[in-house]
């Protein structure tokens, strides 16, 4: 018996509930599982190539900025740059999931790997889709994508591969569930991040502010030939 049957059967039984009808089960595994769709706006009415074209100005309009690579080989470079165009420190925070990218390209990078920390002023992760339809990126948790990265840094980089661009979160979902949870495809992660463009708030006399509640700067970096 799995953790989570243990758990749930305390909760059955300190609620003096039975083993649920097997009608009952049923429906409420299809609800579980069920992979529904609801309106899609026209806009993401588009083949793969004007997805990604939509993608971009949809997060450029919520004040993220873009740029292009050819390959994960070219990512240490374009990091490298970005940082500077911003006068930025070149001390990266990286998501233990881009180890495999050849960072010693770059040796004026200084990186390092793991969860965020209050002095981290620059992360790097990867996402999990990116959706045209409002310019999101879809990032998820776990031991390779610690969700402080998203949130703790004042800069925020993405790198995103093209074939991860999405007309609609039910799709984004769906590529999550594919991956799956906890070692187990269908299942959820603990945490799904949805963001678009950098932190704001407009609380104070409804004028915007940049990096109220995490990254002041969010830079996306599209792989265009992978």
């Amino acid at each position: 018996m799995s953790a989570r049957d243990e758990i749930l059967g305390s909760i059955r039984r300190s609620l003096r509930r039975d083993v649920l009808d097997p009608t009952i089960q049923s429906a409420l595994d299809q609800r579980l599982t069920a992979r529904g769709r609801h309106v899609q706006l026209a806009r993401i009415d588009r083949d793969h190539d004007g997805l990604v074209q939509l993608f971009e100005e949809m997060a450029l309009a919520l004040s993220a900025t873009v740029g292009h690579v050819a390959s994960t080989g070219d990512v240490p470079a374009a990091v490298a740059d970005y940082l500077t165009s911003q006068n930025l420190p070149a001390t990266v925070k990286a998501a233990p999931g881009l180890k495999s990218i050849p960072w010693e390209t770059r040796p004026t990078l200084e990186i390092s790997y793991g969860p965020a920390v209050d002095s981290d002023a620059v992360s790097v992760t990867p996402c999990v889709a990116a959706v045209a339809e409002t310019g999101t990126l879809v990032l998820h948790s776990g031991p390779d994508t610690p969700s402080t990265l998203n949130f703790l840094p004042d800069t925020h980089i993405v790198v995103v591969r093209r074939s991860q661009v999405t007309g609609s979160y039910e799709n984004a979902l769906d590529a999550i569930r594919d991956r799956g949870g906890q070692g187990r495809e269908g299942l959820l992660p603990r945490t799904i991040n949805m963001i678009s463009g950098p932190s704001r708030t407009g609380d104070i006399e409804q004028t915007i502010q940049l990096g109220a509640h995490g990254p002041r700067r969010l830079h996306i970096l599209l792989l265009d030939g992978e």
